[in-house]
C-alpha cells in the first residue's frame, strides 16, 4: 500500500499521474478493484481531490515494483535519472523527494523516455538552472520519424507559438514566437528513420512539433503524429528518447563538467514498426 496526501484541489487521475507513477501504470484496473481510497472511502471512478485529502493505493506486489525509472547517478549535488515512457516528470520528482531534499530542474513529456536531472541542493540548484538558461547543457535524442528527412543532415530553424488552452504548440517559418533551432542527423533511412537530434534551443514540444512541421513526425505520437500511420503499424507508444545529457558546468558541479550520461532506452524498445 502507497499514502499520499493531496496539497492542492486537482482530481484523482491528475494526482496519480503527479505523485505515484506505479499506481499511474495500472490506475484502471485499481479502479475496477475499487482498490483506491480517499479518506478511507473506496472509489471506483475518477474523482475530485481536495488539499488535505489522504489517498491510498493497495497494488499487487507486481504492480508496486514496476520500474517507473532508474538511477543512473548520484551524488552529494545530483542525481540522473532515466525515465520510462509513460511517466510523468513529476512523478519522478515526487519519488525522489521522499525522505531527501531535491529540485525540479527540467522536464520530458510523460511519453518520452530517458535522462532527468535533479539537483539535491540549492547551491546544485543555481547551478543548473543556470546551465540550462545558457545552453551549458547539451541535450541528445533518438526519434524514430516516418519517411526519411532530408538532407542527411540539417540543422532547422523555424518559430514556435504556445496554444495553452489546446496544450500544444503550433511551428511556423514566419517569425512569430520563439524562434527554435534543431539539428538532426539521420542514422538509418527507411520508410521509418532513425534520427539523431541536437536541441540547440529547448521548448515545449519541440522535437516533436518540428518534425511533424518538416512532414517526419515521430512514429506512434498520438498528438502531432500521423494517426492513420499509427494505426496501421499498431504505432502506440511514440518513439523518442532523451538518450544524451552532457554538463558543461562549473560551482559546485565542477567535478561533472564534460560529462556525458547515456540513457539505457532506444526507440524501438518494444515496437512493432521499424
Amino acid at each position: 500500500m502507497k499514502e499520499y496526501t493531496v496539497h492542492e484541489n486537482t482530481t484523482l487521475a491528475a494526482f496519480t499521474d503527479n505523485t505515484c507513477a506505479q499506481a499511474s501504470f495500472c490506475l484502471r484496473t485499481l479502479l475496477k478493484g475499487r482498490d483506491v481510497r480517499v479518506n478511507g472511502v473506496r472509489v471506483g471512478t475518477d474523482v475530485p481531490l481536495r488539499q488535505g485529502d489522504v489517498v491510498r493505493y493497495y497494488m499487487t506486489k507486481a504492480q508496486e515494483e514496476k520500474p517507473a525509472f532508474a538511477i543512473l547517478y548520484r551524488d552529494e549535488n545530483v542525481i540522473v535519472t532515466d525515465k520510462a515512457s509513460g511517466v510523468n516528470s513529476e512523478a519522478v520528482f515526487s519519488a525522489l523527494q521522499e525522505g531527501q531534499e531535491c529540485y525540479f530542474i527540467h522536464r520530458l513529456d510523460r511519453n518520452t523516455a530517458g535522462l532527468m536531472i535533479f539537483a539535491r541542493n540549492r547551491a546544485a540548484e543555481t547551478e543548473l538552472l543556470s546551465a540550462f538558461r545558457e545552453r551549458r547543457v547539451e541535450k541528445v535524442y533518438l526519434a524514430r520519424v516516418i519517411g526519411t528527412p532530408s538532407p542527411a543532415h540539417a540543422v532547422k530553424e523555424a518559430y514556435l507559438v504556445k496554444d495553452a488552452a489546446a496544450s500544444q504548440v503550433r511551428v511556423s517559418a514566419k517569425p512569430v514566437g520563439e524562434k527554435i533551432v534543431t539539428e538532426y542527423d539521420v542514422l538509418e533511412a527507411g520508410e521509418t528513420s532513425l534520427v539523431r537530434i541536437r536541441l540547440h534551443t529547448g521548448k515545449t514540444h519541440q522535437i516533436r512539433a518540428n518534425f511533424a512541421f518538416l512532414g517526419h513526425p515521430v512514429v506512434g505520437d498520438g498528438k502531432y503524429g500521423d494517426a492513420a500511420f499509427n494505426r496501421a503499424h499498431h504505432a502506440a507508444r511514440q518513439r523518442l528518447v532523451a538518450k544524451e545529457l552532457t554538463l558543461h558546468c562549473g560551482g559546485v558541479l565542477s567535478a561533472l563538467s564534460d560529462r556525458t550520461f547515456v540513457s539505457r532506452f532506444s526507440p524501438d524498445d518494444g515496437a512493432e514498426c521499424h
